[in-house]
């Protein structure tokens, strides 16, 4: 197993997103892994690594992720998740054809359009008040006329892409269009990461920032160990130039509020935060992933950790750091 990264996350978000603990944990605790330092965006190097390992199973996750970095790093954002993204594409139909690959996409290639749905206020959240989105949003939701965040974009532009060289080339591809992908091992900063930053600030008692929508803004979250038990599920019976919305679907579905009363019950802590009348550019008012077309192309597949599993191991990952 080969790992590639170069820390670029530490550099994106400082030393709060700096994910070398985690490599070395990786390569201490598991003897077959090997991390390659390598920056996607260096196109020759791409092309050497897979000409060397020539992987059967290829896991793209590399990304710049946050919406408001992207717009102050426009050709750092673009290069990064979508010339990336081709990089690694090309590489592979030139030396392992015959791999699966597998891209971690994004539900922001939909913009902000989810919000065009018709919405019903709740006491701690919002919901669809239209009967055709009750489990949520399905691949075929619009892309078009909507505001993506140049980060939306630029996801959305390594998305078709990866669609193409399956569909063009006839490459096992598909494309994971997550919604809040978390856990214990997750290093959450204000700009990326929900949950794990929301925890994280709980813990040290920081005053956590809501940007809008009265806080009452939805995601479904899913364990990262999920994520993980479908790619091999793919790996093991892959199809050409596929799109699946991934996430906790309804039942791990959390707004920030309510995720409030949730981490205190688990830490013991009371949450502080301040109101900022004022939403992030393209941000979704409520997102729920439609994970009907997902379990009917991988019927074993099926969530096996709930939203308080997650909240519970972030809480434990966070306080095994500290110590």
């Amino acid at each position: 197993m080969v790992g590639v990264d170069n820390n670029q996350r530490a550099e994106f978000f400082g030393p709060q997103g700096d994910t070398r603990w985690n490599q070395q944990r990786l390569t201490a605790a598991h003897p077959t892994f090997s991390h390659r330092e390598l920056d996607i965006r260096d196109r020759n190097a791409v092309l050497a690594l897979l000409k060397d390992v020539k992987p059967d199973l290829i896991v793209h996750a590399a990304a710049q992720p946050s919406h408001d970095l992207a717009a102050s790093r426009p050709f750092d954002d673009f290069d990064v998740n979508a010339v990336g993204t081709l990089n690694l594409l090309e590489a592979t139909r030139r030396h392992k054809a015959d791999a699966v690959f597998v891209h971690m996409s994004t539900n922001k290639v939909y913009g902000d359009k989810p919000n065009t749905i018709r919405l019903k206020e709740l006491p701690t959240r919002w919901d669809y008040d239209d009967p055709t989105y009750e489990y949520g949003i399905p691949e075929d939701f619009p892309i078009d006329q909507s505001k993506h965040s140049l980060f939306g974009a630029s996801k959305l532009a390594g998305d078709v892409m990866v669609q193409e060289y399956g569909r063009y080339f006839g490459i096992r591809t598909c494309c994971l269009r997550g919604g809040c992908l978390t856990g214990p091992n997750h290093c959450g900063v204000e700009l990326h990461g929900f949950l794990s930053y929301l925890v994280k600030c709980n813990l040290e008692g920081r005053t956590y920032k809501v940007f809008g929508y009265k806080g009452k803004q939805v995601r479904d979250n899913i364990h990262s160990h999920d994520v993980a038990r479908f790619v091999e599920a793919f790996w093991n019976t892959p199809r050409i130039g596929e799109v699946y919305n991934i996430g906790g679907g309804r039942s791990n579905s959390v707004s920030i509020l309510e995720a409030f009363d949730r981490v205190a019950a688990v830490s013991g802590k009371k949450m502080h935060y301040e109101y900022v009348d004022k939403n992030r550019e393209g941000d979704h008012i409520c997102y729920i992933s439609d994970l009907r077309k997902l379990c009917s192309h991988y019927p074993e597949w099926r969530l096996t950790k709930t939203l308080d599993d997650t909240f519970e191991e972030i809480v434990q990952a966070w306080r095994g750091r500290e110590k």
